[in-house]
Formats: C-alpha cells, structure tokens, sequence
C-alpha cells in the first residue's frame, strides 16, 4: 500500500533559507560590496602605476598597458632617500610614543601625587585640538630655535620628531592609561613583596601584560607620522629632507607637470612598510591580557 507524501520540505527549505539570509545571509551581501568599495582605489592605483602614459585619465581602462617603467625612474629621484627619512622619522616617532605614553600611563595609573587629577583633565583637553592648529606657532619656534640650537630649528628630521611626539604623548598617554588600569594591582604588590623594585616591576611584569596597547599605540603612531603632510612641509624645506608624503605631493602639485604614473608607483611602493608593520604586529594586536601573562 503505497503511501502519500506531504510537501513540507520545500516550505521548510525555503523558510529555513529566508531566515538565514535575514539573520546572517545580509552580512555577507554587505561584507562583499565593503571589501569591493575599500579594494577598487587600490587596483585603479596599481594599474595606474603599471602604466607607462603618466597619466590617470589613460588608466581608466584597468591595465590596459603593463610596463615597469614607472618603477624604473623612481631610481633617477629622490624617492627612496625620501623613504629613509620617512622610516627613520616614523620608527623613532613610534618607539620614541610608547615608551613616553608608557612610562607616563604608568606613573598616573599606579601612583597618587599632587596634581594627578589635572594632569589627567589636561591630557584629555588636550587631545580634543588636533596638532595641525598649531603649526604657525611651531614654524614660529623652530625658526627661533634654529638660530640657538639648529639642530632643533627648521629643516631637521630631530626636531619634527620631537613635534610628533609633543602631539602625540597626550592622547597616547590617555588610552594606555586606561589599559593600565585593566592589570590587578595585585601583581604588583607580589611583586613587591618578592623584593622587586617600581622599575623591575615595570618593565619585567607591566610591559608584558599591556603588550596588545604598545602595538596599537606603535601602529597608530607610526602610521599618523608617515602619511602627515602639513607639519612635515611646515618643518622640511630641504629636498634631501623631505619625506614621503611631501615628496610625492610635490611630483604633482604642478597641474602641467604632474607625473600620475610616478606618483602612483611611488604610491604602491610606500604602502609596503605599512601593510608589512601591521602584519608582524597583528598577533600582538589580536592577543589580549590573559594571552599575555601567560606567555610572560
């Protein structure tokens, strides 16, 4: 005796597809067209500097041309004695923010003094103006360092590093000290009745336990002083002196000169360090608190 069959799994099916699109399906409907959005002025960039015209109107049509001559003329420039001093600049700038931010985030979280609650008001009034408001008073300084101390006044890669360090201590100080406030206070007083000293405890325990903020702050630093254009054209007049951003602004601020295709591969090129930083960085980044005690 044959037995008849109900047609509910294709109702079901269709629920079951219906409900996983508006619950999860939507996601990935919007993750592709942001991943489209963020890559097409990467590959417009890259074909353009692939393509030997000079122009970005002769590379509306994607890789139309291929050729590495773009690349081969950056070697008749100044181009890769301006990505040392943007390495140099931004690595010191880096180092030079955590262990500042660092020492500081530790000093206002760990200890009580006088003027604790002020100074922490200040950095966060601070940070609400951006340092770009104050490059005429910092042209105005430099110039007058300059006849005291030259190595401080304009046109010196030292003395824009110690602006980018002024404006950055504040709001770098802010963030980690809020991390710092995260690690129990518990380790340290282990620490402390184990004969360890405030700066035995601070480099041996505190450093490990807030890597993952150390390797934000760095990131963030690092990126801030290479892609900065106003400060770095205020303080550099040199050309043997100018950084990346300032230098390949230059190849096409003139409208009848500009050199797009040089520019752009100039572009791809600079991208690198960037992109080869927050690699090596990202396990730090990703790691969290607990990760850290452990591997201490």
């Amino acid at each position: 005796m044959a037995t008849a069959t109900t047609p509910t799994a294709a109702p079901v099916n269709r629920v079951s597809r219906r409900r996983w699109f508006s619950e999860v399906g939507w996601r990935h409907v919007v993750g592709v067209v942001a991943v489209v959005y963020a890559a097409f002025p990467i590959v417009y960039v890259l074909s353009a500097s692939l393509n030997p015209g000079g122009t970005l109107t002769g590379s509306n049509s994607l890789f139309s041309e291929v050729s590495g001559a773009n690349f081969a003329e950056l070697n008749g420039t100044y181009f890769w004695t301006w990505v040392r001093n943007t390495l140099f600049i931004g690595t010191v700038t880096a180092v030079g923010t955590v262990l500042m931010g660092a020492a500081a985030a530790y000093a206002f979280s760990r200890f009580r003094f006088t003027g604790r609650r002020v100074g922490l008001m200040s950095l966060l009034v601070i940070q609400m103006f951006p340092q770009i408001l104050a490059f005429v008073a910092i042209f105005l300084l430099l110039l007058g360092l300059r006849n005291v101390v030259p190595v401080l006044g304009l046109n010196s890669q030292i003395a824009l590093i110690c602006v980018y360090l002024g404006g950055a201590l504040g709001v770098n100080t802010f963030l980690m000290y809020g991390f710092f406030n995260t690690v129990p206070r518990e380790l340290d007083e282990a620490a402390k009745i184990d004969g360890a000293t405030h700066a035995q405890i601070y480099w041996t325990i505190i450093l490990r336990l807030v890597a993952p903020i150390l390797a934000v702050v760095g990131l963030l630093s690092f990126i801030s002083s290479f892609s900065d254009f106003v400060i770095a054209r205020v303080i550099l007049q040199s050309e043997q002196n100018w950084t990346l951003a300032v230098g390949l602004y230059g190849w096409v601020s003139s409208l009848l000169e500009a050199n797009w295709g040089l520019f752009a591969a100039g572009a791809v090129i600079s991208a690198l360090p960037v992109l080869l930083l927050f690699m090596f960085l990202q396990r730090y980044i990703v790691g969290g608190l607990t990760a850290g005690a452990v591997k201490g």
